[in-house]
């Protein structure tokens, strides 16, 4: 089978690209590591981002913050809410 038309398979069965596929699992990851207290950095790598930039980028397309914005205003939340 093709590059092609496994692509276009994929894109049939899952109605996305198999790289924005790959980028919503890691961007999920990333968002539930940083509710977990990881920094940043370490949820980029942990969640397969080549980079942290890499990471801000997606954030900032899907959310329109960055990362440490999104832990800063989450976790404050989360705080509030355990008191």
């Amino acid at each position: 089978m093709s590059t092609r038309h496994l692509t276009r398979l994929f894109h049939d069965e899952m109605s996305t690209t198999p790289a924005r596929y790959v980028e919503n699992i890691r961007f999920d990851l990333s968002r539930a590591l940083l509710d977990q207290g990881h920094t940043a950095t370490q949820a980029a790598a942990i969640a397969g981002f080549p980079s942290y930039e890499s990471m801000r980028r997606v954030f900032a397309r899907k959310l329109s913050i960055s990362p440490a914005a999104y832990q800063r205003r989450f976790s404050t939340a989360r705080r509030a809410g355990a008191e």
